[in-house]
């Protein structure tokens, strides 16, 4: 890093840190990141809240097993790079950037052979090494998306925010091929909404997602869903004859991880039909496997993004106007990070956004 401009910079930063073994999160000061010489210095001006970091704020039965305080959290975010290491050379000071939050070996089977996102030594931003929830970042040159110059104001800020989740929506519904196809999405949340616009975008035919939040479906309207479905009063079944089905749907994207979800999907599929997982599951599920062999059903998993093929992939989609503005419904300063939480916990929301440019709203 330059030293001439290091002095430019704080020498503590305000971050989100867990830091003990106990539930909550505490907004504190930590040292400026230390750049390495292929390190880039990032100036953190939004961030998204996760799934992930909901587990960790409440330090359940996962976040024990997973996190090793004192720790700053966060793995989605944009922001400005403000310093380079000596031998970075794609990246500059003055690029708005996002992050993979992915870090690689680079040397095991898969990344030597280019599927970096199936990397065996992954580490996790936010997890296993400390993440984005802070006013400043360090991230190797090889985990950054260039979305411009920041000065060309290139994208909004609080979608660029959302580009970790947003790859894993376009990841997943782009697992196999939708156009003219008949898409089922279990699971309403930011992610299956956003998979919902990805299809809806790429040309299935009729577009179905279901969940049991009817704030949520109301979100997913808005994004063109050809039909959102409270499967606590409408079956699936009842969703085909809606819209004039009648084989099954093609594709299915399992965005809830419920057992219920899984088992109505495999009910409702055409013969040969694909369906992509992505939703975690916290208990075993038991599946009609011999439907699943007489019906010739493919099921893949998907973790995380393609790196970096869908970080391209939701560049054009931005670019060909795709609207993801729906998704998000809370921006808070990044002092009011407990009410955030307290939002995106409580479920009747989309993305929640925290702007680390200013304290409050």
């Amino acid at each position: 890093m330059d030293s001439a401009s290091a002095t430019t910079h704080p020498v503590v930063v305000k971050a989100l840190v867990k830091a003990g073994s106990e539930a909550g999160l505490r907004l504190t000061e930590v040292d400026l990141p230390t750049v390495g010489p292929t390190d880039v210095l990032i100036r953190v001006l939004r961030t998204g809240l996760c799934g992930t970091d909901l587990h960790i704020e409440a330090w359940d039965d996962w976040a024990k097993k997973s996190i090793t305080p004192p720790l700053t959290v966060g793995h989605e975010f944009v922001g400005e790079v403000v310093d380079v290491g000596p031998s970075v050379s794609t990246v500059a000071v003055g690029d708005l950037v996002s992050g993979e939050g992915h870090l690689v070996c680079g040397r095991c089977r898969n990344c030597r052979a280019g599927r970096r996102h199936l990397c065996i030594r992954t580490v996790g931003l936010g997890v296993q090494r400390d993440g984005a929830f802070a006013e400043y970042l360090a991230l190797p040159e090889s985990n950054v998306w260039v979305h411009g110059r920041a000065a060309d104001q290139p994208v909004d800020l609080d979608v660029a925010a959302i580009f970790d989740p947003f790859g894993n929506a376009v990841h997943t519904a782009m697992a196999f091929e939708v156009f003219g196809e008949d898409v089922l999405i279990t699971g309403a949340g930011p992610i299956g909404i956003m998979a919902a616009a990805v299809v809806r975008h790429a040309g299935a035919r009729h577009v179905v997602i279901t969940d049991v939040s009817e704030y949520r479906l109301r979100l997913a309207e808005k994004v063109g869903v050809s039909l959102a479905v409270n499967v606590s009063t409408m079956p699936v079944a009842d969703a085909q004859d809606v819209l004039g089905m009648r084989e099954g749907f093609d594709v299915g994207l399992e965005m809830s991880g419920q057992p219920s979800a899984l088992r109505d999907m495999i009910t409702n599929m055409n013969h040969g039909g694909r369906i992509a997982m992505l939703g975690l599951p916290s208990t075993d599920i038991a599946v009609d496997w011999n439907k699943v062999v007489t019906h010739m059903l493919t099921i893949k998993g998907i973790y995380g993004r393609e790196m970096f093929e869908t970080w391209y992939q939701m560049s054009v989609l931005l670019e060909q106007g795709l609207d993801l503005t729906p998704v998000i419904t809370g921006r808070y300063g990044y002092t009011q990070y407990a009410e955030a939480f307290a939002e995106a916990r409580q479920g009747n929301c989309g993305k929640i956004v925290l702007d680390w440019t200013r304290e409050t709203r």
